[in-house]
């Protein structure tokens, strides 16, 4: 994908834990990131949900590249895949240097019909999936932060 040197770049990306993260794992995590985040002009969002990450990282395409990588080499989790990256005309989440959301595990079966828009992340045979729950998952976090004031910073 081509891009403009110096523009805004999002990446999207799932990946799992290699052991499970507590609350306490948790905030340890989001404070560090926050940190940082906030020193490196970067914002997104963070999903954890079963022992898997989604989250969104948007900011200079260098800078956002360069913490990919570094994300992608953290001994803590694994499986790390590159779902959607592209350059953005201006940031999703802008109000963030890493909001955060954890997500309860349904349990017993899924009704008939019922699609799982965290599994849609991962789908191979239709990119379109992915990029609906993409877009399902950032508005789901949203309406989410503005009702409950969950963990954004």
């Amino acid at each position: 994908m081509t891009s403009t040197p110096g523009g805004l770049l999002s990446v999207l990306y799932t990946s799992t834990a290699h052991a499970p993260f507590g609350d306490e794992d948790l905030r340890a995590l989001l404070e560090q990131s926050r940190a940082s985040n906030a020193d490196r002009d970067l914002t997104g969002m963070l999903l954890y949900r079963g022992g898997r990450f989604v989250q969104v990282l948007e900011g200079p395409e260098d800078t956002v590249r360069a913490l990919v990588e570094r994300i992608g080499a953290d001994p803590r989790h694994g499986g790390m895949r590159v779902l959607i990256e592209q350059p953005i005309p201006h940031r999703e989440f802008a109000e963030w240097t890493m909001g955060y959301q954890p997500i309860a595990e349904t349990t017993g079966t899924a009704p008939t019909g019922f699609r799982d828009t965290f599994d849609d992340l991962e789908s191979r045979d239709d990119p379109s999936a992915t990029l609906r729950a993409a877009r399902e998952l950032s508005l789901w976090f949203r309406v989410r932060q503005r009702r409950t004031g969950a963990d954004a910073g």
